[in-house]
């Protein structure tokens, strides 16, 4: 008897610490991705200043790096609600 209730006890404390860590993982890949693309930007701004005549070519590369990065972010919150379900 004893066992059968610690046994169901573990079982809803495992859960919802895999729920927390779904949620935790979720939230830190969208903060680092937020992140990283200010980074991204802020360069690109800086280097603008520095050299306008190359601004069309540097807003582009900032563009298609800023992509990947999201890219990557999307894929991680994909992960953590695929955790969160499964």
């Amino acid at each position: 008897m004893l066992a059968t209730i610690l046994a169901q006890a573990a079982a809803g404390i495992t859960g919802s610490i895999s729920q927390l860590g779904a949620a935790l993982g979720a939230g830190i890949a969208a903060i680092a991705a937020g992140i990283g693309i200010g980074k991204i930007g802020g360069s690109a701004m800086e280097a603008i200043a520095r050299q306008p005549e190359a601004a069309g070519d540097i807003r582009s590369s900032m563009i298609v790096i800023a992509a990947l990065v999201e890219g990557v972010a999307l894929f991680a919150v994909i992960v953590c609600i695929l955790a969160l379900f499964l």
